[in-house]
């Protein structure tokens, strides 16, 4: 199947069904880097030795590559040298790890980092290389200024939220300006040269836009949060999977309980593990996507599975006035603080 053809196809739905119904409000959101607060959660301390320098770094309106490219050029190394957790977004102000290897345990002083909308919060040395995913998680601080809506319909879905979680959708950084990156990801598998880099995005892209489409189908069906026959189910904080069995009561009673959530796939080699009807109702939601598909698997990316269903941690909020609302939560790794905020009826 051809680029054009498969464009003309397959395109990820647009709008995204929203699990908790229409937009309960209107705000405006990252009026300023404050509105915007992200803070890693570690997964584990500091060895206090090793060839790894681990810096806790907060940073405002840089993105996370931008600073490990500084820290790469203030340690006199590789690029390659500087490693991270995970992404954080540039219009904010986050705090996250870093480490740089540093074979002879030799660093310029910390002071002689560029300071302005950067500051060292700790350094230790460890015994290994952050990895990325290395974290427990990520504590979300927002504002959302000048809302309109009914207060009381605002404060039922943010119960809604706490309580039933949401649509653990993509967020649409992960697309690029305008949703461009499905377009790149389209071109770099009809042979288009990408860099490592690029080629990493893209990739990420494509999956996320095929597994968006699945969960938009299943919170249509009312499904994404409770299961069908022949669902691939993930242990609540895990990574790890079981299924495809039928939707017993047992199997609801753990759902309700938060100790399961129906899980869709990270597409890949290897053959979907759902069953039926669950299998099917998932291949509709992809019909006309198979370059796409192909395309992952020719990369070499194996099948994964993902949570329909994200619940958000230690979730709280105060009215600031009658028009700001301060929100905070905390999420797993690999999940957008934007699915919240959709939920609510921001982005997208």
């Amino acid at each position: 199947m051809s680029e054009a053809a498969d464009r003309s196809q397959w395109a990820p739905p647009a709008p995204l069904a929203r699990c908790h119904g229409e937009a309960v409000l209107a705000a405006r959101f990252r009026v300023e880097p404050a509105d915007f607060r992200v803070e890693e959660l570690p997964a584990f301390a500091p060895s206090g030795e090793g060839e790894h320098l681990l810096l806790e770094i907060e940073k405002t309106g840089m993105n996370t590559a931008f600073v490990a490219g500084l820290l790469a050029r203030w340690a006199g190394v590789a690029p390659m040298a500087v490693s991270y957790a995970g992404m954080k977004d540039r219009h904010a102000i986050t705090r996250q790890r870093f480490s740089v290897h540093l074979p002879k345990r030799q660093a310029p002083a910390l002071d002689t980092l560029p300071s302005e909308g950067l500051c060292v919060l700790a350094s230790d040395w460890h015994a290994r290389k952050l990895q990325r995913g290395a974290l427990a998680g990520n504590r979300f601080a927002l504002v959302l200024r000048e809302i309109s809506g009914d207060r009381i319909a605002i404060e039922e879905r943010l119960r809604q939220i706490q309580c039933s979680g949401v649509a653990n959708y993509f967020g649409e950084q992960r697309f690029g300006h305008d949703g461009g990156n499905l377009d790149a990801a389209r071109a770099m598998f009809a042979g288009r040269r990408a860099g490592r880099e690029q080629r990493s995005i893209l990739l990420s892209a494509a999956r996320s836009a095929l597994f968006n489409a699945v969960l938009h189908v299943r919170v249509q069906a009312g499904t994404w949060n409770t299961g069908v026959d022949g669902d691939v189910w993930m242990l609540d904080g895990s990574r790890s999977v079981f299924g495809p069995e039928p939707f017993s009561a047992q199997l609801r009673e753990r759902v309700h309980n938060h100790d399961i959530h129906p899980a869709g796939p990270l597409w890949g080699r290897g053959g979907l593990r759902q069953g039926e009807p669950a299998a099917a109702q998932l291949l509709a939601a992809l019909a006309g996507s198979e370059a796409i598909r192909d395309g992952l698997e020719r990369a070499g990316l194996t099948m994964e599975s993902r949570a329909l269903r994200l619940l958000p941690a230690a979730m709280d909020w105060q009215w600031l006035d009658a028009s700001t609302l301060r929100l905070g939560f905390e999420l797993p790794p690999g999940a957008y603080a934007t699915a919240v905020l959709f939920a609510l009826g921001i982005c997208r």
